[in-house]
């Protein structure tokens, strides 16, 4: 496997690869399951490729994972199921650790568990709980990663019950 950047031509890919691993990370989303790869394409291209530093890692030329990085907020992790648990998203995570190193910052939904769990095992600490923008309106976290102190700019923030 091997990280690299994004080019013009990997959208299409990396369109695909996005679309699936959303539809079966959200199954409590309805509005996430409602949408066609066209319509992710297209989000994809006006909306994160233009404002995002993007970083790939690739598995014998198959994408299997992206990094979308606006500044130090992490705008998008993405790995594809198949290549989860293989250390993709601790790569990733390393390139967005390399090109930010002093604080990164993240949204993630609450009932993304498997999601909250990777980021608190790589340092990030709740910072504040909330409700995500439409159209999913739903729980979410504010994870933040400080690479000192353990990371944690708001001691004494815990999950919710």
């Amino acid at each position: 496997m091997q990280i690299r950047p994004y080019q013009p031509s990997d959208e299409a890919a990396v369109a695909e690869m996005w679309h699936e691993t959303k539809r079966r990370a959200y199954p409590y989303l309805p509005t996430e399951q409602s949408y066609t790869l066209e319509e992710s394409a297209g989000f994809f291209r006006a909306s994160i490729a233009p404002k995002c530093d993007l970083w790939l890692a690739e598995s014998e030329t198959r994408i299997v994972g992206f990094l979308a990085l606006e500044g130090s907020y992490l705008d998008r992790l993405y790995v594809h199921p198949n290549a989860q648990r293989a250390g993709v998203g601790e790569a990733l995570l390393a390139q967005a650790k390399q090109l930010s190193p002093e604080r990164i910052e993240l949204h993630t939904h609450q009932q993304n568990v498997s999601a909250c769990a990777f980021y608190e095992k790589h340092g990030f600490r709740a910072a504040r709980f909330g409700t995500s923008g439409p159209p999913e309106s739903a729980p979410d976290v504010e994870y933040h990663w400080r690479p000192t102190a353990g990371g944690d700019p708001n001691p004494g923030t815990s999950r919710p019950a």
